[in-house]
């Protein structure tokens, strides 16, 4: 790939419609910029969104990539759809963030839509954009027909967005058609998956929204610290946290409002971290440096952890009252112990039923802190599939098997669930790592 330096910046002229904002200086380390309000997320977005800035741009071409062109028309549309869809407001100091995320937005599409038209099968149909239009309306608050209008109010041409949205569907099937299968997880790495999400309970956790801005993408480090701290002054000041991701985040949950779930303790970055442990429920932070980019973290809630462990057992039991004789309590000990080897799961109760004097039962799921003293060890180590030593009880002596184990409570991904989200994860890095190839092969000059 060969980007040629001659970017001239000065094509674009903020209008007289712009506030005159100074730029803040970043805090030293990570602290809170201030508290969100989270109506601003359900307001429709046509309700805040009084008109938009006039722009002059030069005219020709900005950029070539490969043998498309963008020209400074493309540019300005991208820009104004930027606003539109993040609610930013336009200043002179954040101009330059928004107009390299719209100029880089372009390359991509235009990567892209080369992509798609070597496959001549994937097609889009108007009904398809149609589709897309009417969802972008909904969460909107609007109809598709009046979110149109507003957009072209705004400056912003019908068959110009029509035409990005048909990027982005096409974009997508093809990424899913080519890559689906590799995606995939296997049954151990969902279940290693569950078993973090377990032993990770009793951590403190978090529910934070994220917005990552790529240094790379955007000139360097410093640019992307200056980018951030724009956006922050624009989300204190009432721009919605969720379109402002989905426009301006490199990070895969862009898509989905830059919201990253529940996170725990110790599994992000250092200076994510600390950041966490500063920020109250409802704040943003300022622009956290990492390195390769910054971040800006929404705090959306708390929680010491789940309240309970749940594990899934099944045993085989001899009955034996406390009275019972030594000579007793070790015949049926050497029986049950005779029998472990051959029992599963799947068959203790079985082989246990087919067995006279023994007694086999499925006690379902259950909180560990709630089984017998002597169960709740085998509970908590013992692992997923295994059958424990014998146990004994003032009932008798037992065989544990221990058939599953989660964290319990209502926010807790199911097995499913965490399938899902590690598919997703996948298919979003392949995607980066295909798009991220796309770029190297291509030439790409910036006018």
């Amino acid at each position: 790939m060969r980007i040629t330096t001659a970017v001239s910046m000065a094509a674009l002229v903020a209008g007289s419609a712009m506030a005159q904002t100074a730029p803040q200086t970043v805090a030293p380390a990570p602290a809170a910029a201030g508290t969100l309000n989270p109506a601003a997320e359900q307001q429709p977005a046509t309700a805040r969104l009084a008109g938009q800035p006039e722009f002059k741009m030069a005219d020709g071409i900005v950029a070539t990539v490969n043998d498309q062109i963008v020209t400074g028309f493309d540019l300005r549309q991208r820009m104004l759809t930027t606003i539109a869809m993040s609610q930013v407001e336009p200043t002179e100091e954040n101009i330059p963030a928004i107009q390299q995320q719209a100029l880089q937005a372009l390359i991509e599409e235009r990567l892209q839509s080369a992509e798609i038209a070597k496959y001549e099968t994937l097609k889009i149909s108007d009904a398809d954009v149609d589709e897309e239009i009417a969802r972008m309306a909904q969460e909107a608050g609007t109809t598709p027909e009046a979110y149109v209008q507003f957009l072209a109010g705004g400056g912003i041409r019908p068959e110009t967005l029509r035409e990005q949205l048909r990027t982005e569907i096409g974009w997508r099937e093809l990424v899913g058609g080519r890559f689906n299968s590799r995606s995939r997880v296997s049954r151990a790495q969902v279940q290693q998956a569950v078993r973090q999400v377990t032993e990770a309970a009793s951590k403190p956790q978090y529910l934070i929204g994220e917005i990552y801005i790529e240094a790379a993408r955007v000139g360097g480090q410093q640019q992307a610290l200056a980018g951030a701290e724009q956006l922050v002054q624009q989300m204190v000041q009432g721009a919605p946290f969720q379109a402002v991701a989905r426009q301006f985040s490199a990070a895969p949950t862009a898509a989905r409002g830059g919201d990253a779930g529940w996170v725990v303790q110790g599994t992000v970055q250092p200076e994510l971290q600390t950041a966490l442990e500063a920020l109250e429920v409802g704040q943003l932070s300022r622009p956290i440096p990492v390195s390769g980019g910054v971040y800006i973290v929404y705090m959306r809630d708390k929680r010491s952890g789940a309240a309970i462990n749940l594990v899934n057992l099944k045993q085989a039991m001899v009955e034996l009252p406390e009275t019972a004789s030594p000579a007793e309590v070790s015949a049926a000990t050497t029986r049950l112990q005779s029998l472990r080897g051959e029992l599963t799961c799947d068959n203790i109760l079985q082989r246990t039923s087919s067995e006279a004097g023994l007694l086999g039962s499925d006690l379902g799921e259950a909180d560990v802190a709630n089984l017998a003293p002597q169960f709740q060890q085998v509970a908590r180590s013992a692992e997923i599939g295994s059958v424990s030593d014998v146990v004994r009880t003032p009932l008798g002596v037992h065989l544990l098997a221990v058939c599953g184990r989660r964290a319990g409570g209502a926010d807790v991904p199911t097995a499913r669930e965490v399938e899902g989200r590690l598919q997703n994860q996948n298919l979003a890095m392949l995607a980066r790592r295909y798009l991220r190839d796309l770029r190297a092969d291509a030439l790409i000059e910036l006018k």
